[in-house]
């Protein structure tokens, strides 16, 4: 009997390698936790674009909405650890929504790092005829109408959501929030000058604010926004500590051959090293990360500190979600 549960072993080990060396040999799909058409959305479709032609096959982008994100990474922790369920994420997915949703899993310990990916700021914008001009006429409207002004929000516990409260609670103003399953929809009522103001990832304002369509006031980062320079960051207005980036990352199912995610891995550095992607990152008003920071290890790392420092404050709001 032990020589043929060591043989049995020893058969399904070789399957893996096997699995692992023909790799990938069908369509992989790379599920999208938000609504199309916001940044994370974009982000994926200029990877998968590039990726497909390095890993040989179809890369299939598919939109899994719900429950702040968690439903769409769910289906990724759930799935086999083969390398052709993968998902891409960023602050509210695998941060913030994981601390509020009752869900049964760990973002760090049960998904497996492949690579870390474009990153941008959050900035504080505003609809184009709000009264004030600047990020110290917006706390000065901000208090002398508190509760009055709406902010939108991208789900309780985002990142849009977190930066708000930090952004009111570091300027002693209060206002009602008004949440969306993503940040297309909360950008086109903020375009329709029905909501105020939002704390928006910053790539996604760009030719809005260029357009004059909506105002920017602030940076929630250590430095300006490359995009739109003469936009000051809240240290500049006197306000310190507010520093919360967008960033994004890729992962894979725990359990998935180290071979599989060393390829996926490669196939993303690859496309961050194209000058036509960095061409389409740079106009979306994204950084690419260093090369230090593209390995499986320095995602984890990076994403295990993220949660240690984030949970406790978000905790500390008291969120609730519905």
């Amino acid at each position: 009997m032990k020589t043929l549960s060591f043989a049995a072993a020893l058969v399904a080990v070789w399957g893996c390698v096997a699995s692992a060396q023909d790799y990938p040999n069908k369509p992989i799909t790379l599920i999208v936790p938000f609504p199309a058409g916001g940044p994370t959305d974009t982000i994926a479709r200029i990877m998968a674009e590039h990726m497909k032609t390095t890993l040989g096959q179809p890369i299939l982008v598919e939109t899994v909405t719900g429950a702040g994100a968690t439903i769409g990474v769910g289906r990724v922790v759930s799935a086999p650890a083969d390398g052709y369920t993968i998902s891409i994420g960023n602050w509210t997915s695998h941060v913030g929504s994981p601390s509020l949703y009752p869900v049964q899993w760990n973002p760090v310990n049960d998904l497996e790092a492949i690579a870390r990916l474009p990153v941008s700021s959050l900035m504080i914008v505003g609809r184009e005829n709000l009264p004030a001009k600047d990020a110290r006429e917006l706390i000065a409207w901000l208090k002398a109408n508190p509760d009055k002004a709406s902010a939108a929000s991208v789900g309780a516990g985002s990142g849009a959501h977190v930066c708000g409260l930090y952004f009111g609670q570091k300027t002693e103003t209060k206002f009602q929030f008004v949440f969306y399953r993503g940040g297309a929809p909360a950008m086109q009522d903020m375009l329709a000058q029905t909501i105020d103001i939002m704390c928006a990832e910053a790539s996604q304002t760009v030719a809005h604010v260029r357009a004059n369509k909506i105002k920017a006031f602030a940076v929630m980062g250590t430095k300006r926004f490359s995009a739109l320079p003469d936009v000051p960051t809240m240290a500049e207005m006197g306000i310190s500590g507010m520093d919360i980036s967008f960033w994004h990352g890729l992962w894979a199912p725990k359990g998935t051959p180290k071979e599989i995610v060393a390829k996926l891995n490669a196939a993303v550095i690859k496309a961050l090293d194209d000058p036509v992607v960095q061409q389409r990152v740079t106009a979306l008003g994204m950084s690419i990360p260093s090369k230090a920071e593209l390995t499986p290890q320095a995602l984890h790392d990076f994403h295990k500190a993220e949660l240690d420092k984030w949970w406790p404050l978000i905790k500390s709001y008291g969120i609730k979600v519905n």
